[in-house]
């Protein structure tokens, strides 16, 4: 699916912090002219400014899309300003974690086409990966432009239902700061080893990229990378042996990590 609907008849972007500034980059980036985006933010920042999009100016009658990208607790207060656009041809998609297709319906009409979408912060980098579950009034057209939207700052799947939005929240919504927390703790225990404090970080955020890319690349499963680079009675093995045990290791401790984060997206649902 392309982005010509957004060419055709423009879109609407609420909100543009972190995530919504990497989308509209995205954009930009893949050919999306700037006079068709038009944004609506209270405090738009320097870059969004310069980039040549509509700005808090007159939003279009019938736009392609609006993106919702506010907070959920901003939901309440920015949704008065696109429910007009409810009920018609215009697709709605938010990234907002922990509200609901329900919760969006009654926000803009039952009857409106609307797809949740779970972007995480690689997208940033254009890295990013994208879960996407719609409503019944979505048809085929409106999930392959969300798609070519979010694609463009990562991957993209689509779920089978939307109670998986809670797990992908988990898992890959909030799993960055589970990478970037590992990352700090590898460096604090390396400094416990005898590195430099600034060694051993630069030494865990390599690893930690490099391990990544690899896994990127590679066509084995994470499985059989791991395997690859453990020798039998090595290092590597020794280490394994603690951070795989199934009591104390690293098994058990993400999974109570990620029902954590799933049970606070039911949470927020609600």
């Amino acid at each position: 699916m392309s982005l010509d609907p957004v060419a055709e008849r423009g879109m609407v972007l609420l909100g543009c912090g972190k995530m919504g500034s990497a989308l509209l980059a995205g954009w930009l980036a893949r050919g999306v002219a700037p006079e068709s985006v038009h944004v609506i933010d209270p405090a738009p920042s320097d870059w969004l400014m310069a980039q040549g999009v509509a700005v808090n100016e007159a939003l279009p009658d019938a736009p392609a899309v609006v993106l919702l990208a506010v907070k959920p607790q901003m939901m309440g207060t920015a949704l008065p300003a696109i429910a007009a656009y409810g009920g018609g041809a215009t697709l709605f998609l938010s990234i907002a974690a922990g509200t609901s297709l329900a919760q969006l319906g009654a926000a803009l009409g039952d009857t409106s086409p609307i797809i949740r979408a779970m972007p995480n912060t690689p997208a940033a980098v254009g890295r990013g990966v994208s879960a996407l579950i719609g409503n019944e009034h979505r048809s085929e057209a409106d999930m392959g432009l969300a798609d070519a939207l979010m694609a463009a700052v990562g991957t993209t799947l689509r779920l089978e239902n939307e109670a998986q939005m809670d797990a992908v929240t988990a898992l890959s919504g909030s799993g960055p700061a589970y990478v970037f927390h590992l990352i700090e703790a590898m460096a604090k225990a390396g400094e416990v080893e005898g590195l430099a404090p600034e060694m051993a970080m630069k030494l865990a955020r390599a690893t930690v990229i490099g391990a990544g890319e690899l896994a990127h690349q590679a066509t084995e499963s994470a499985e059989e990378l791991r395997v690859n680079v453990t020798s039998p009675g090595g290092t590597t093995a020794a280490a394994l042996s603690v951070l795989m045990d199934p009591e104390s290791g690293l098994p058990p401790l993400m999974a109570r990590t990620i029902r954590a984060a799933a049970a606070r997206s039911r949470e927020l649902s609600q």
